[in-house]
Order: C-alpha cells, then sequence, then structure tokens
C-alpha cells in the first residue's frame, strides 16, 4: 500500500468518462447550464441520436456523452443512472446555485469535509450521480 504523502502532486487531465442518456441531447443541455462547455458532437442516422460528444469543464477535463440507444453496435453503452463522476471546481456554491436553477435532486447538501473540500452531489436528469468540489487530490 502507499502512503498519500508519497503522490505527486498532479495536474489530471486525461481521463475523459462516458455516460450513456436516452436523450443524449438533453444531457448536454443540462450540464451546459450547470457550467460545462459543448465541445464536439457527431450526430448518429436516427434523429437526435449521438454516437459520441464531449462537454469540456472549464477548469480542466471533460466528459464525453452518447446515446443509449443507437442504431449502431457499441460496447461502451451504460445502463441509465450507472455514472458516478466527481468534477472539480473552484466555486462549487456558483455550480449548486445552477443546480438549484435546475432542480437537480440532491444527494448530498453543500458541506465541508473533514479532509478539506467543500462541495456537493445531485442526480442528473437519468439518475447520475454527479459530485461537484474543491478537493482536487493531494
Amino acid at each position: 500500500m502507499t502512503s498519500t504523502s508519497a503522490v505527486p502532486t498532479r495536474t489530471d487531465h486525461n481521463l475523459w468518462p462516458g455516460v450513456s442518456y436516452d436523450d443524449a441531447l438533453a444531457a448536454r443541455r443540462w450540464l451546459a447550464a450547470l457550467g460545462f462547455e459543448e465541445g464536439i458532437a457527431v450526430p448518429g442516422p436516427a434523429e437526435g441520436e449521438l454516437i459520441h460528444s464531449e462537454m469540456l469543464w472549464p477548469e480542466g477535463g471533460r466528459v464525453m456523452v452518447h446515446s443509449r440507444t443507437r442504431s449502431t453496435e457499441s460496447e461502451f453503452v451504460s445502463p441509465p443512472g450507472a455514472a458516478n463522476i466527481y468534477v472539480v471546481c473552484d466555486d462549487p456554491d456558483a455550480v449548486f446555485a445552477r443546480a438549484e436553477a435546475l432542480e437537480a435532486p440532491v444527494i448530498r447538501p453543500m458541506e465541508e469535509t473533514d479532509y478539506g473540500s467543500r462541495g456537493f452531489s445531485i442526480r442528473d436528469v437519468e439518475g447520475n450521480a454527479w459530485s461537484f468540489g474543491t478537493y482536487a487530490g493531494a
């Protein structure tokens, strides 16, 4: 087991979680309302279908969003509500205010943790858990 004091400080930006949605276009709008920026969007052959898309977090990182029901075969489709994603942010209070405006169900209210983070957790429109906080690792 490695001690946390031996872990170097890092800037993580090369891990891109992927989330499947029944309505990927609506999920992109919801994420944009939380503060994500719209990145690439690759439509599928069916109306409203996304084969691949990216939503960029302004402070670094991104999430891939795609349609769960796709006209093309994919081994990357996940069940509804299966994702649990943590997003590092400098101002979780501003993100929380946007989440409240979206009437996102709160899983964990805004709190200060014993490990030095301020943050909260919500569910998106299809049940995936999104946590936002100031903790960026050691």
